[in-house]
């Protein structure tokens, strides 16, 4: 009998599931407990996966608890690529829908920015003094490119601090507020910085290619105070304008 795909990965991810039929050893005999020890084995690999990619979760949740979440995510959501810097990418939403809350899945979603954001293409930063040397009259429709490695994760609780504590062993601060973090990679190693939930409107408006004036006036409507200078210096500190591209003022 031909062991089907299908009828092989859905054992494989199932510890109650019996050994497919018609699967043998080397010697023809019913591959029973060598099934049994490959399957064990494939499920502890995508869990340890997880406990790699997502550090600051295990540390927040403890590491028994967590071992328990990755191998019960690994056979509800097994990947769907052999690309194992993808693993987890659905673990947000698998930690939500475990009831454990958004401000846990946003850490995971940070934590997934950051190593997405170490895969990026490179980039070459424009130089910082060339922002400082654009006429006053084009600021305003001034466009920025900005680097593949640039990612923004909005969260309504202080998510940057959260991570920062877990991956230290500190105690986080009292305080809980909205944070948005700021992903960029100068070099070779991602770095995350805090920005005003306001900052990260305007990074946001930035990004997708709105002229500066627009952005400012975006961040402006959350913010009514909102000053951009931090936001364009944490993204030039982390080598994320590529270019500037402006207009002619009519």
């Amino acid at each position: 009998m031909i062991v089907t795909q299908q009828a092989f990965r859905a054992a494989l991810l199932d510890p109650a599931a019996p050994v497919p039929e018609g699967l043998t050893d080397p010697a023809g005999r019913p591959a029973g407990r060598r099934f049994d020890v490959y399957r064990n084995n494939v499920v502890a690999s995508l869990a340890a996966a997880l406990e790699t990619g997502f550090p600051a979760v295990r540390a927040l949740v403890g590491p028994d608890r967590f071992r328990a979440l990755a191998i019960a995510h690994a056979r509800a959501r097994p990947p769907r690529t052999p690309l194992m810097m993808h693993a987890g990418a659905d673990l947000p939403a698998f930690l939500e829908g475990a009831g454990l809350g958004s401000a846990l899945a946003d850490v995971a979603r940070l934590e997934l920015a950051v190593r997405e954001s170490y895969h990026a293409a490179d980039a070459a930063p424009i130089d910082p003094a060339a922002l400082g040397r654009i006429p006053p009259d084009r600021l305003e429709n001034l466009r920025l490119g900005v680097a593949p490695a640039l990612r923004l994760v909005p969260s309504a609780h202080a998510l940057v601090s959260r991570r920062q504590a877990a991956l230290e062993g500190s105690a986080q601060g009292a305080e809980d507020r909205p944070e948005t973090a700021l992903v960029t990679r100068r070099g070779f190693d991602p770095v995350v910085t805090a920005l005003a939930p306001s900052e990260g409107v305007f990074v946001t408006a930035l990004a997708r290619g709105d002229p500066l004036g627009a952005a400012v006036a975006l961040a402006a409507a959350h913010d009514p105070v909102f000053i951009p200078a931090a936001a364009l210096s944490a993204l030039l500190a982390g080598g994320a304008i590529t270019s500037l591209e402006t207009e002619s003022v009519p």
